[in-house]
């Protein structure tokens, strides 16, 4: 049985290393972590995955054994097709704080989705998320990460202006707001920050 050494990582690193089995078909494996909240993370994530999880306490830490088919294999047979959805993120920072912990949470957001295998097809950026791809260098890398897999970044042009930043853009395509709802519209789910 495979065991994953997720001791000593921070939220959300213990999940994403199991979903990664998850996603290679691994239909039992064991998740080494050493705190009650990522053993509580890894059981919400075997329950929404369709495997069952029990959890073994061990010397300075927790074994999360992961059993089951999981999810992702009835999904694809249910649509035969990727998911089709979109992000709207229109501020820099997760939440209403606008100091280090929602910008913090923004980084840890995009980063999570760069390690998923269903990343979104479109992200929308308005507002002052546009300045997520001209100032925060950490997300920027992530959306060129996600450009890669096939993700779709759009970026207000008109915000740009505002916040004089249109020189200035990193990554994605500056668009306008036909396009930016046209996606929505497109998409069979819009998720917004």
């Amino acid at each position: 049985m495979v065991l994953v050494n997720a001791m000593g990582k921070a939220c959300p690193q213990p999940v994403i290393m199991a979903k990664k089995e998850i996603d290679a078909g691994n239909s039992n494996f064991v998740v080494a972590v050493d705190n009650e909240i990522a053993v509580q993370n890894l059981k919400k994530l075997a329950e929404s995955q369709n495997y069952s999880a029990s959890v073994e306490a061990v010397e300075g830490g927790f074994h999360v054994t992961f059993a089951g088919e999981g999810a992702a294999a009835v999904a694809e047979e249910k649509t035969g097709r990727p998911a089709n959805w979109a992000l709207f993120a229109p501020g820099n920072t997760i939440g209403t704080e606008e100091g280090d912990l929602g910008a913090s949470l923004m980084n840890m957001f995009f980063y999570t989705l760069t390690e998923s295998n269903d990343p979104p097809r479109y992200i929308l950026l308005m507002n002052k998320g546009v300045i997520l791809a001209v100032e925060n260098e950490q997300v920027v890398d992530h959306l060129k990460t996600l450009e890669q897999k096939g993700t779709e970044v759009l970026v207000c042009g008109t915000c740009l202006k505002f916040y004089n930043m249109a020189d200035r853009l990193q990554v994605g395509t500056v668009s306008n707001m036909y396009d930016i709802s046209e996606r929505m519209h497109l998409a069979d789910k819009v998720i917004t920050l």
